[in-house]
């Protein structure tokens, strides 16, 4: 018997979950995704077995044009396929406003209308992610008022959410341990069955609710250690300390698991100039919002919150590296030209969501700077970028590196001093030798890289 999978939402989680189980013998695959402007494309993209999502992604170009050729994927942008459907996995985006709330009109749109046409004993997973009690409080009652069917009882709903990262998409989800959330039994046990397919991984069993704490606090357990780097960083520079360096000594800590009560490893994470990505800059506040809205009592998280307050203003702390810098060259911020390197979030993808290479651009536009974005990866953005690098760099009077994508490394530093009107360049990812960028007659600032009272002059 052939099982239909419905997948809703051909993004970054979407599409490689889509390929895997069209790659199992005995399931077929339907995508959906709504003709937008900005993503419809996607569809006639997969249909002839190409690959949308750019940069390096190991195995899925292949995959996808295998899946497609033995017609076991196809993509349509018509929901109403889920009528006849198994299972029906929903990946749509659930960002956060600027006012740090869920926007969850395309899951409370699609939760609807999946409820309209499922028919009973389908199983539903929400892949997104979401605040904790979302599953059970928001998907769930629209499901069964569209449906007229109950959870549990008629169709089954779980949340299991993915651990994707740009880059390794099907190594994460194929590797990595599943977490298994139903909002009951049956329905986490039909979830555990279907995921046991393409998941090599241990598939955990739990609630929903646990499942949903488990993955924002996954995500923001490491933006705090990410914002204790940062701030560490700030503290090296103000006393003229290499934050990398001190990070290698910490982390010469030996690992000894025979004793893990006095395991003295430490693991540092690196600095940087800020944090991207769909889950790091949201899953904290998605945290936050689940505790305000259904915890029994109230507290502020001040670690969580600061740490997240300090990573959203390390691209400023950016800026003023280029605004000291320029002082010491007679200049000042507004008017200059400044080049941002990078517009995607990590190296070598296509992945926007959540750059700090927005903020960047936005508060240099805000103090008077001209920013000149570059990236040869993305496709679309926002903002206005340029894929010349020379149109970004030529007569820039900073450059600043905020995407360590590896075309970047090849940089040859003497002949980008010759481009540039003022020779500065600014090291928001450690991805240059600072002594070599001296060398090159670069006025050199880095991210967590302090300067001695010699160096100043």
């Amino acid at each position: 018997m052939v099982r239909k999978v419905v997948v809703i939402g051909m993004g970054y989680v979407g599409i490689p979950i889509a390929a895997l189980f069209a790659d199992i013998q005995g399931f077929n695959v339907v995508g959906v995704q709504r003709r937008s402007k900005r993503s419809g494309w996607k569809i006639d993209w997969l249909n002839k077995g190409k690959n949308p999502i750019g940069g390096d992604e190991p195995g899925l170009s292949e995959l996808i044009a295998r899946v497609v050729k033995k017609a076991s994927l196809k993509v349509v942008d018509d929901i109403t396929t889920c009528k006849d459907a198994d299972a029906v996995l929903i990946d749509v985006q659930t960002p956060t406003d600027a006012d740090r709330i869920p926007r969850y009109e395309s899951l409370k749109e699609v939760s609807a209308n999946v409820g309209k046409h499922i028919r009973p004993k389908t199983l539903v997973v929400i892949e997104s992610t979401v605040a904790p009690g979302t599953t059970d409080n928001i998907v769930k009652p629209i499901l069964e008022e569209a449906s007229g069917m109950k959870a549990g009882k008629d169709f089954f709903l779980a949340f299991c959410y993915e651990r994707v990262m740009v880059g390794r998409l099907i190594k994460n989800i194929v590797e990595l341990p599943r977490i298994v959330g139903g909002v009951d039994p049956e329905s986490t046990k039909r979830a555990m069955e279907l995921y046991g397919h393409v998941v090599r991984a241990k598939l955990c069993p739990a609630d929903a609710l646990t499942a949903e704490v488990t993955k924002v606090v996954e995500n923001t357990y490491r933006d705090v250690n990410i914002a204790f780097s940062n701030e560490v960083a700030l503290m090296c520079e103000s006393l003229g300390v290499n934050a990398y360096e001190v990070r290698e000594l910490v982390n010469m800590l030996p690992n000894d698991p025979t004793n893990p009560a006095s395991n003295p490893v430490r693991n540092m994470h690196f600095p940087g100039g800020g944090v991207g990505g769909h889950c790091l800059p949201k899953d904290p506040w998605l945290l936050k919002y689940g505790l305000d809205t259904y915890g029994k009592f109230k507290f502020l998280p001040k670690v969580i919150v600061d740490s997240r307050e300090l990573n959203e203003a390390m691209p400023a702390h950016v800026i003023d590296l280029v605004e000291d810098a320029l002082k010491e060259h007679g200049k000042k911020l507004e008017g200059s030209k400044i080049a941002i390197l990078g517009v995607a979030f990590l190296e070598n993808s296509d992945d926007t969501r959540n750059t700090p290479s927005a903020t960047l651009y936005e508060e240099l536009e805000r103090r008077g700077a001209k920013p000149v974005l570059h990236d040869h990866i993305v496709r679309d953005f926002d903002l206005p970028f340029t894929r010349d690098l020379d149109e970004a760099l030529v007569d820039a009077d900073a450059v600043i590196l905020s995407t360590k994508h590896k075309e970047y490394l090849k940089l040859d530093l003497r002949k980008l001093k010759e481009k540039l009107a003022t020779p500065i360049l600014v090291d928001g990812r450690n991805a240059y030798d600072e002594n070599a960028a001296r060398k090159a007659g670069l006025t050199y600032r880095g991210v967590g890289k302090g300067r001695r009272k010699n160096e100043d002059s």
